[in-house]
C-alpha cells in the first residue's frame, strides 16, 4: 500500500469515527447564551388552532403570542380566544435576555364566568407558587427540579434561537407551570426540511419532531422557517385518532 493510500485510508477511518457525534444530541443549558437568541424580535403572531378527524376540520381558538424586550429582559405574553362556548385564557412569562432562563409566569383563566389565577416563580432547583399573588390557586407548589429548567410555555421560542439543521438534536429540560410532571429532558430532532404553505405564500423549513418522552405515540411535528425560524405549523396527534394543528396566520 503507498503512502498515498494510507493517508487516504486514516482519512476516511478519521470521518467515519467523527461522525456519530457530529449527530449526538446537544444539551441545551438553562443560562447559557442561546445561539440565534438575534432571531426572536419584537412581535406579535397568531395562530389558529383547529383539531383535524379525517376530512373534519373544527377550529378551537385563535392564539396570540406577542414578545418584548422590557426591563432588561424578555416578556411573553400569549392569549387563547376560544371558537366555542366563551373562554379565555391569558399568560404572562419573563426571562432572561439572551438565555431565556425563566424568572416567572402567570395565568389567568376565564370559564362559563369563573376565573382562574395561577402563578409561579423559576429558581435554580424548583418551581414554587407565586406568594403574593392574589387569588393564586397554585401558590403551594414546591416542585424540585433536579436542575435549572426552562418554561414549556415558551417552547417555540426557545427552538427558535436554537442553530437548527440538518441532522441537530437537542436534549432540552422543560416544565410546564402547574403539572405533576417533574421537570425532565425532552429530545427535539431536526429530521428534515420541506416547503409548507404559510400566510405569504410557500416558506423552506426545518422540520423538527419530538415524542415528549413517549415513544409509544406517534412523534409531535414542528415546521420552522429557516429564515426567521419562526414555526409556521405544528401537528400533535391526540387521543382518538385526532389531530391538533396550530397554523401561523400572520
Amino acid at each position: 500500500m503507498t503512502a498515498c493510500s494510507r493517508l487516504r485510508l486514516a482519512a476516511l477511518a478519521a470521518l467515519l469515527a467523527a461522525a456519530p457525534a457530529a449527530f449526538a444530541a446537544t444539551a441545551v443549558d438553562v443560562g447559557t447564551p442561546l445561539p440565534r437568541f438575534a432571531l426572536l424580535k419584537e412581535s406579535t403572531h397568531h395562530y389558529l388552532r383547529f383539531m383535524q378527524a379525517g376530512e373534519s376540520s373544527v377550529p378551537a381558538d385563535i392564539w396570540t403570542r406577542t414578545v418584548r424586550f422590557e426591563q432588561g429582559a424578555v416578556r411573553l405574553t400569549q392569549r387563547w380566544d376560544s371558537a366555542g362556548p366563551a373562554s379565555t385564557r391569558v399568560q404572562e412569562s419573563w426571562f432572561d435576555k439572551d438565555t431565556l432562563r425563566p424568572r416567572s409566569h402567570q395565568r389567568v383563566s376565564e370559564r362559563d364566568g369563573k376565573k382562574t389565577v395561577e402563578g409561579f416563580l423559576f429558581a435554580p432547583d424548583k418551581i414554587s407558587g407565586m406568594p403574593e399573588l392574589a387569588d393564586n390557586t397554585q401558590k403551594d407548589l414546591a416542585m424540585a427540579s433536579p436542575e435549572p429548567t426552562f418554561n414549556f410555555e415558551a417552547d417555540l421560542e426557545t427552538l427558535q434561537t436554537l442553530p437548527l439543521a440538518a441532522g441537530y438534536e437537542a436534549s432540552i429540560n422543560f416544565y410546564h407551570p402547574g403539572a405533576s410532571t417533574p421537570p425532565q429532558r425532552y429530545l427535539f430532532k431536526v429530521s428534515g426540511s420541506a416547503t409548507i404553505a404559510g400566510p405569504a405564500g410557500p416558506v423552506d423549513c426545518w422540520v423538527v419532531t419530538t415524542d415528549y418522552n413517549r415513544p409509544e405515540m406517534p412523534v409531535s411535528t414542528f415546521w420552522f422557517a429557516k429564515g426567521t425560524q419562526l414555526m409556521v405549523r405544528q401537528e400533535a396527534h391526540m387521543p382518538g385518532g385526532k389531530k391538533l394543528v396550530k397554523a401561523l396566520i400572520d
